[in-house]
């Protein structure tokens, strides 16, 4: 627990606060002050700042005291402060939040920092040409120690804070050609520093700078352990999909905003991705939507929308947080402290069932570091549509209403085994460790689909089948019960003892010439294209019937649910007893010309039928579910989310 206060502090008796591994739910505002700013806490009270702790009881609270331009939202003596600062906005924050025993955490800009490379051009990144960026510093160089480190022992001191929320870090940072940058490079014994993927060392050069980012997060993260030892760090995005590397760096916890168009499919991936790591984890839904073709700027969310996304990540067993923005004078929106409420209280009716419970392994699908870190020349993500491979599986699987993990590649080997069905998505270079790790779980007994043209080569030789010529992009027409447009890269095979599940055409005509697409080897199945890529570039539902009867040949669910395709299922464990989620992502928000959801019916009617025994009872309710014939239970509708949890 945190909260001990030094003496003569203005927060006098406060309560006792969460850490953020007992956190559940949490408020971040941030403004990125700025230059222009001349009215900075000027309508903020620790009164209006108490109505919305007692209204809405977050478990901690993020308000921002550096954004990426690079002035400090507090009168300080490291600096820069924001010129318009009227009223000590972190002040008030602290004191309101400490009253309440509420944990304060800043937002805090990192690796970008445009004003240090205004005033110290010295010390920024350079791109290849040698232009000097004009946001991000280099982590080569003495930014960390000469001012980022300073602003954030001040701050800690000054508002006895509980933690930092770091941004602009693995996202934001390139590689850097840079002196400081160039210097290392060639004290570490190489020559001249490749600037294209075609250049000699190109992937060691790509290496060499994510190791000196990893020292850079290391080297603050000690430097204020030293002096602020219960100071909680976190670097947005680091060890999720972004930057998905085994969790080693002392990090206290885990945290992502997300965003954009359909940020229900962004969550489902990210939140199975962090429940995965084993740390503390949360991720931060943005209040409002801002993407797409959507030009005016933030459209805020209904309650309603934002309670959908809250289920996505609930269910999986974070945290979560919701990113507003008051006025740049400080006010905070009566409508907006009213939808902060309503989430909240949503949030808080399923905590006791659903947070820092344990998967209950059922379809796992990899995530392919070593794909991504091999193919899209870049230090770390957002990776846009090269991750589609495994966001595009995650929602087809989900769909099919079968409770899925994403199993990151360096987690594989360990837990492998417990997965009575794996997915390898269409990745083009997954590495020569995970085929091995999958082919070892083959021989185990292991069920698998390997997807994508470089993995239906590489398993040929298992599978009994053949290639037949070069892997090309090619349209491709699957027949299910409509035509599925399945255009990309494909794999030609030759079927040799393996079963032939599915024929793809070159056109509209599937009564002549088809050829293989799906191919059955004992509990392998290959499907040469990019099913992955395709299904989250389109959500075609007959691709998803299509996936359900490959995957079924091969896969039994713990429990069957028959709903709407829209009813997501997620089994978990908490307290000795398996949880099963249903959430109901009908009407999810997907295009930025339709930027809000208001209405969502109801889905069902929902049945459950267990392979095992014992019976189902309604988690929030506490009510069992009626039976009916054939082994089946029915939980009736599900309005957003319900949970069921299995009674032996």
């Amino acid at each position: 627990m945190l909260g001990t206060v030094p003496a003569g502090a203005f927060w006098q008796a406060a309560p006792q606060r969460l850490n953020r591994a007992q956190s559940y739910f949490g408020l971040h505002f941030d403004l990125h002050p700025n230059a222009n700013d001349k009215k900075l806490g000027r309508d903020l009270t620790v009164e209006r700042i108490l109505n919305l702790l007692d209204r809405v009881k977050p478990d901690y609270v993020q308000y921002d005291a550096k954004g990426h331009p690079g002035w400090l939202g507090w009168v300080s003596e490291v600096g820069p402060s924001a010129p318009g600062i009227v009223n000590d906005s972190l002040k008030m924050w602290r004191e309101a939040t400490a009253r309440r025993g509420v944990a304060l955490y800043i937002h805090f800009s990192g690796v970008w920092d445009s004003q240090q490379v205004e005033r110290h051009p010295e010390w920024a990144r350079r791109d290849k040409d040698g232009k000097t960026d004009g946001r991000n510093t280099s982590v080569f160089g003495p930014y960390v120690d000469r001012v980022m480190i300073p602003q954030l022992k001040e701050a800690a001191s000054k508002y006895d804070l509980d933690g930092v929320w770091v941004d602009g870090e693995c996202w934001s940072v390139q590689p850097d050609y840079s002196e400081m940058a160039l210097k290392a490079w060639r004290a570490a014994g190489h020559g001249d520093a490749p600037k294209a993927a075609s250049d000699t060392d190109w992937l060691e050069w790509l290496e060499f700078n994510r190791e000196q980012f990893r020292r850079y997060v290391r080297h603050y993260l000690v430097e204020l352990k030293k002096s602020h030892p219960r100071f909680q760090v976190a670097s947005n995005w680091l060890y999720s999909t972004l930057a998905p590397e085994e969790p080693t760096l002392p990090v206290d916890f885990l945290s992502g905003d997300y965003l954009g168009n359909a940020s229900i499919s962004t969550a489902r991936l990210e939140a199975r991705y962090l429940a995965q790591t084993g740390r503390p984890w949360d991720l931060m839904a943005w209040a409002f939507q801002q993407a797409g073709t959507n030009t005016v700027g933030h459209v805020y969310k209904t309650a309603l929308q934002l309670k959908q996304e809250a289920a996505v990540v609930v269910a999986q067993g974070g945290g979560f947080q919701i990113y507003s923005v008051p006025s740049r004078a400080g006010h905070l929106e009566e409508s907006l402290i009213e939808t902060l409420a309503e989430v909240a209280s949503f949030c808080r009716e399923r905590q006791a069932a659903s947070h820092q419970s344990e998967t209950a392994p059922q379809v796992g699908v990899v995530f392919s570091k070593e794909s991504l870190y091999r193919t899209q020349n870049k230090l770390f993500g957002g990776w846009g549509r090269a991750s589609d491979p495994a966001r595009g599986w995650v929602d087809a699987l989900v769909a099919c209403q079968w409770s899925v993990d994403v199993l990151p590649d360096w987690k594989l080997e360990q837990v492998a085994a417990s997965y009575p069905l794996i997915v390898l998505p269409d990745w083009a270079e997954p590495g020569e460790k995970t085929i091995a790790t999958l082919a070892e779980y083959l021989k185990g007994g292991g069920k698998l689909i390997a997807a994508g043209a470089a993995n239906a080569a590489r398993f040929a030789s298992i599978g009994g089948y053949g290639t037949a010529g070069a892997a090309g992009e090619r349209p491709v027409f699957l027949k299910g019960k409509q035509l599925v447009n399945a255009k990309g890269l494909w794999q030609p095979v030759r079927a040799g003892s393996a079963q032939v599940l599915a024929e793809g055409f070159a056109d509209h005509d599937t009564t002549r010439d088809g050829f293989p697409a799906a191919l059955r080897s004992g509990n392998l199945i290959v499907i040469p294209g990019p099913v992955g890529a395709v299904y989250a570039a389109t959500h075609a539902a007959g691709l998803r019937d299509i996936v359900k009867g490959l995957a079924g040949v091969l896969f039994k669910p713990m429990v069957e649910v028959d709903a709407p395709p829209t009813v997501e299922v997620v089994i978990r464990k908490k307290g000795g007893q398996v949880r099963i989620h249903l959430l109901n992502a009908t009407a999810m928000q997907v295009a930025g010309e339709y930027a809000t959801v208001d209405y969502i019916p109801a889905a069902g009617p929902v049945r459950l039928k267990l392979a095992g025994g014992g019976r189902l009872v309604n988690a929030l309710t506490k009510k069992p579910l009626a039976k009916v014939s054939g082994g089946w239970s029915e939980l009736g509708q599900v309005p957003l989310h319900e949970i069921v949890t299995v009674v032996s």
